[in-house]
């Protein structure tokens, strides 16, 4: 093969994440030539660096922190975490930071992998440098889709590379655990991380600039969560901010607005997110290199007929399944252009406009408590003018809740459309809720009017019968 060889596809998407690789899948499957390039590992940020192995990390501690709260059992935990077992878990979840088994698969459905730097060259034009050198150029007929993910944002801070600080990559997949560790931020990854290296051995310290955790949830989730890690030792501070960082005899030293100089062995900055747009040719298609994408609900970038911005490049939704959504809806939206006699259908939670991306994204944060939400918080639904009102019930009137755990400790709260009756939001927060989330996002995405869910009998004794308790706190 020669270095200039052109060769031409229906379809090229550019990253092999799980959105790109459920976008082939689509597009595969609509009969369309498809080709993916990717320049890390087959299985992106997800597989390796972020949900997986953040999971396998926190899987143990939330088993363990459950069977404290059942008698007969809480004696038998008390010791600490096996670190060792539990890094090993998560390191086969990574399959090792090997991709053989996604490689496998996107060869199965039929599309052609290419490894490298994949950039736009032109209009649906990708030239992708191969590790060796080597360039090859591919056309796309009918769709490039970009699904490049995005990466992590660390702040303006003087010497702030030389520390070497940790990011959600080193989080997840560190291989020891740090005797102390500071995690700055509030957010999911914060949180997650605090809770996990915090179980696992190591004296947390967590600096939050804002006034709470979790300022994307309601205000008592994150309120919970910070309850429970400092109960659990971590020593939470909002209202904080770092002002320099340095490494002193292999101790990070961090001193704060306030004036606290605080050392560790390593440092997290889960500070926030950007698109991994930088590199990849935007400027050759009018477009700004480095910035988000923004997409119809199709998930075509505004001012295109052929481009395609899919998952956090987007920054719609943050979140895997949210971008592995949006890879179905595009990948039907492709098909239907393809095909030359179907035009995509563009009303709402029709099959090829990503309405949940606006009204109905479901979200779990594995921290104990978990704190699980889907659609608008009260405050997101009085801003977009929603007549609206908030339902509180607290999980300790739920007989299930009380079996589950002894002092079971947690609240839901609903969020009704007055006018509608129907749910704009939910949020739960507590044990085990992360399993109760996707019966709201049905009724969030459904817009099952109030009065039919009355029907949908909880079964008891189930934490589910949270619902039950809901509705009645609703109708009075």
């Amino acid at each position: 093969m020669t270095e200039t060889e052109t060769i031409a596809y229906d379809v090229v998407v550019l990253g092999a994440g799980p959105v790109g690789e459920n976008l082939a899948d689509r597009t595969r499957a609509a009969g369309l030539t498809t080709a993916v390039v990717e320049s890390e590992l087959i299985g992106g940020e997800c597989s390796y660096w972020a949900c997986m192995p953040s999971k396998a990390l926190l899987r143990p501690v939330i088993a363990r922190a459950d069977a404290r709260r059942v008698p007969g059992l809480s004696q038998s935990v008390q010791g600490p975490l096996d670190a060792a077992a539990v890094l090993a878990h998560r390191n086969y979840y990574t399959s090792e930071w090997k991709d053989d088994g996604q490689v496998d698969w996107l060869e199965s459905i039929g599309a052609d992998i290419y490894r490298g730097h994949g950039r736009l060259t032109g209009e649906r034009t990708v030239t992708v440098t191969a590790p060796d050198g080597e360039r090859r150029v591919l056309t796309a007929r009918h769709a490039v889709a970009v699904s490049t993910g995005s990466r992590a944002q660390l702040p303006d801070l003087p010497g702030l590379a030389d520390i070497k600080p940790w990011t959600s990559r080193e989080a997840t997949s560190a291989q020891s655990v740090p005797g102390r560790l500071v995690v700055v931020g509030g957010g999911v990854v914060a949180t997650e991380m605090a809770t996990a290296w915090q179980a696992l051995g190591s004296k947390v310290t967590v600096l939050v600039r804002g006034k709470g955790l979790l300022n994307r949830m309601e205000p008592f989730a994150g309120e919970l969560v910070a309850e429970a890690l400092n109960e659990a030792g971590a020593d939470v501070r909002t209202g904080t901010s770092v002002v320099s960082v340095s490494r002193e005899n292999g101790s990070v030293v961090v001193v704060t607005d306030r004036g606290d100089r605080i050392e560790a062995d390593e440092i997290l900055f889960a500070t926030g997110r950007a698109p991994r747009t930088d590199d990849i040719g935007l400027d050759t298609v009018g477009l700004e290199p480095g910035g988000w994408l923004a997409v119809d609900d199709s998930l075509r970038v505004t001012g295109t007929d052929w481009l395609y911005a899919v998952g956090d490049v987007n920054h719609r939704a943050l979140l895997t399944h949210e971008g592995k959504y949006q890879a179905r809806i595009a990948g039907a939206a492709i098909a239907a252009r393809a095909s030359g006699t179907t035009t995509p259908a563009s009303e709402p939670w029709g099959a090829h406009a990503a309405t949940a991306d606006h009204a109905a994204v479901p979200q779990v944060v594995f921290t104990d408590p978990e704190a699980a939400a889907v659609g608008l918080s009260l405050a997101e639904a009085e801003q977009a003018g929603h007549r609206v009102r908030a339902v509180d019930v607290e999980f300790s009137s739920v007989a299930g809740a009380g079996l589950y755990a002894d002092g079971y400790r947690g609240r839901a709260r609903m969020v009704v459309d007055l006018e509608e009756e129907i749910l704009r939001g939910v949020t739960f927060v507590g044990p085990g809720v992360g399993e109760l989330i996707h019966s709201a996002t049905i009724a969030v995405a459904g817009q099952v009017p109030i009065s039919r869910l009355w029907h949908a009998v909880p079964p008891y004794p189930t934490i589910s019968e949270v619902w039950l308790r809901l509705l009645e706190a609703y109708r009075g």
